[in-house]
């Protein structure tokens, strides 16, 4: 098993910028592709950025292509998500998730393990 703990939250001005850490235990983290997804209040929760095991491959949601960037620490078993040119839309929980046997999906129904979630808020 893996516990993911996501941090780095917090509140921004609109244009701003935040970085996301979500730091994994065990040895197997440079196995996991690795995903970050968010949630705001009465929506669903969405899909924002993924990352496989080496960091070779790399999506984004169309919503935040060009301002977010994730990139992943296998040393440090982290992956972060930095988050620039913010505005109100961005306001969520963010999650970190792992995927065993992925290899960067939009899907969360392929994430095994997830974070507790980390507030963003983005305030005009």
């Amino acid at each position: 098993q893996a516990q993911l703990v996501e941090s780095g939250g917090g509140l921004v001005q609109a244009g701003g910028s935040l970085r996301l850490s979500c730091a994994a235990s065990g040895r197997t983290f440079s196995t996991y592709a690795m995903g970050w997804f968010r949630q705001a209040p009465g929506k669903e929760r969405e899909f924002v950025a993924a990352i496989n095991w080496s960091g070779a491959s790399i999506y984004y949601a169309d919503s935040v292509k060009g301002r977010f960037t994730i990139s992943r620490d296998n040393a440090k078993n982290t992956v972060y998500l930095q988050m620039n040119s913010l505005n109100p839309e961005d306001t969520a929980v963010y999650y970190c998730a792992a995927a065993v046997y992925g290899v960067g999906s939009q899907d969360l129904n392929d994430y095994d393990y997830w974070g507790q979630g980390t507030q963003v808020t983005v305030s005009s």
